[in-house]
C-alpha cells in the first residue's frame, strides 16, 4: 500500500468553489463545486501525478480529504 496522501480543501466563496492542493502530492491544485466532485477528480489526479514524480509508483493511493469552510453566524 503507498503512503497516505493527505489533501486540503478550502471553500472560495467568491467562486463557490472547493480549492485543493497537497504537499504530498506535488503539483496537485484543483477545485470542484461539491465535495463529491472533488473526491472523484482526486482519484484520478492523485495516482497521475504521483506517476509523473515516479514511473514506478502504480495502483491506487490512499489519501485523505481535509476541508476547511469560515461562515458566519447570523
Amino acid at each position: 500500500m503507498s503512503k497516505l496522501a493527505y489533501v486540503h480543501a478550502q471553500w472560495d466563496e467568491e467562486a463557490l468553489v472547493w480549492v485543493a492542493s497537497s504537499d504530498d502530492v506535488p503539483g496537485l491544485v484543483t477545485e470542484a463545486s461539491a465535495t463529491e466532485d472533488l473526491i472523484a477528480k482526486l482519484k484520478t489526479m492523485i495516482p497521475e501525478l504521483l506517476a509523473l514524480k515516479d514511473p514506478l509508483a502504480t495502483g491506487p493511493v490512499p489519501f485523505e480529504l481535509l476541508t476547511r469552510r469560515f461562515e458566519m453566524s447570523a
